[in-house]
């Protein structure tokens, strides 16, 4: 049985020309070699451009599929949530760091004054 990350449509990183062909062979569980022939059988029974075209747009608004393999669906979900709107995700991101940030400064700000240099002192007698 496949996951959902399996079943998704998306360009995949090992495809010849920007993955395309392999994105929908492995979204459609068919061999490579039956997309790329119709595709192939396509373009020569209606001219080369308006083939070219659509593949071109499917290569621009086919998401990349995840560098790495996601193992459940929360993964699967934060993947497509920073694929989708990278602003979101860029201004997710910033918030993450913004808070990892204030609580280290907060934890530097404790460790450093100037009473807690003293309670540790008094605490191990040196």
């Amino acid at each position: 049985m496949s996951s959902r990350s399996d079943r998704s449509l998306y360009r995949s990183r090992s495809g010849w020309i920007f993955g395309v062909c392999q994105g929908l062979a492995d979204y459609a569980q068919i061999s490579v070699f039956w997309v790329r022939a119709l595709i192939i059988l396509g373009a020569l029974f209606s001219s080369f451009i308006p083939v070219l075209i659509i593949y071109i747009m499917a290569a621009i608004f086919m998401r990349p599929a995840p560098v790495l393999p996601t193992s459940d669906a929360g993964e699967w979900e934060i993947y497509n949530s920073y694929s989708d709107d990278r602003g979101r995700a860029i201004a997710s991101l910033r918030r993450r760091f913004d808070n990892i940030d204030r609580r280290t400064r907060r934890i530097e700000t404790i460790v450093t004054d100037r009473e807690y240099d003293w309670e540790r002192r008094l605490r191990t007698g040196a």
